[in-house]
């Protein structure tokens, strides 16, 4: 037994956020280091063409992340599938794509023994992101304020000697519109899957991760690396979990802080896709 690292069938994260200064990518890069997969599915919203198009904030940290999964690809064998959200839509002028054990696709059917899932990222059903794309960005603009403002606020707690408190997800919670947004994403979701034939769905894009049933579908939510910090596991035997960083951590503790916030030139082949938008 490998005590080092977490032994899994499937990893499943979205919403990583890479370019932006808010995505938690020692976090992210540790817990892909400890994991061992047979499968990662990165579902949508990995990189945020939409902020390094415009002023976004590459880090060696950033450039690690890509690493660590292509060495997951390359040398441990590992099959990864990449669905394109909307922060990197540019993806859908080259899907469906495949290069040996790498697939960039739309949505996915995952096989596991108990059902079959359902996997997108979920923007399909935002309204606002499909149809009325300048609100999108200024929807986003305004999230990226209300971090902006969440650092501030948790470096004067972290003054007074207080925990991390978000600010912004706190919001987000007691928001009713917000609530029923995230009501109503689920339930049609859950929908389409029933249409698909599968009795399970996997989704991020909301950044509200959730584990439980609507109805007869097992509805999971990936949740982020911005806020929440949260993957879906597949164990070996088929069991699905909802994992959160900080209870990971305990079992496989973080090393000592490495310097991770040098800015950096982003890669070539991803400055290239980025802006061909």
């Amino acid at each position: 037994m490998d005590k080092k690292n977490l032994q899994v069938r499937t990893v499943i994260i979205s919403d990583v956020h890479l370019g932006t200064p808010d995505c938690k990518i020692e976090q992210v890069n540790h817990f892909l280091r400890r994991v061992r997969c047979e499968k990662l599915i990165l579902n949508g919203d990995i990189i945020d063409g939409w902020q390094l198009q415009r002023s976004g904030q590459w880090t060696k940290a950033h450039t690690r992340f890509v690493r660590i999964v292509l060495k997951k690809l390359e040398k441990r064998d590992t099959e990864i599938i990449y669905l394109r959200g909307n922060h990197d839509d540019v993806l859908s002028s080259f899907m469906p794509l495949e290069f040996g054990n790498l697939s960039v696709v739309e949505d996915y059917v995952h096989h596991t023994p108990q059902r079959d899932y359902l996997v997108l990222h979920g923007d399909v059903f935002d309204t606002v992101t499909k149809n009325f794309v300048f609100l999108a960005h200024l929807g986003d603009w305004g999230y990226r304020a209300l971090l902006k403002l969440n650092r501030v606020y948790n470096a004067w707690r972290a003054w007074r000697g207080k925990e991390y408190w978000s600010l912004s997800k706190a919001i987000k919670a007691r928001v009713k519109e917000a609530v029923n947004h995230v009501s109503n994403f689920e339930d049609h979701i859950a929908q389409l899957a029933e249409q698909r034939g599968c009795t399970g769905v996997m989704c991020g894009h909301i950044h509200t991760p959730a584990d439980k049933m609507l109805g007869e579908v097992h509805y999971l939510n990936s949740g982020d690396w911005v806020e929440s910090l949260t993957a879906i596991v597949e164990h070996m035997d088929g069991r699905m979990e909802l994992v959160e960083f900080s209870e990971f951590a305990e079992s496989f503790p973080m090393p000592a802080k490495e310097e991770t916030d040098e800015v950096a030139d982003v890669p070539a082949e991803i400055a290239a896709v980025v802006n061909s938008a």
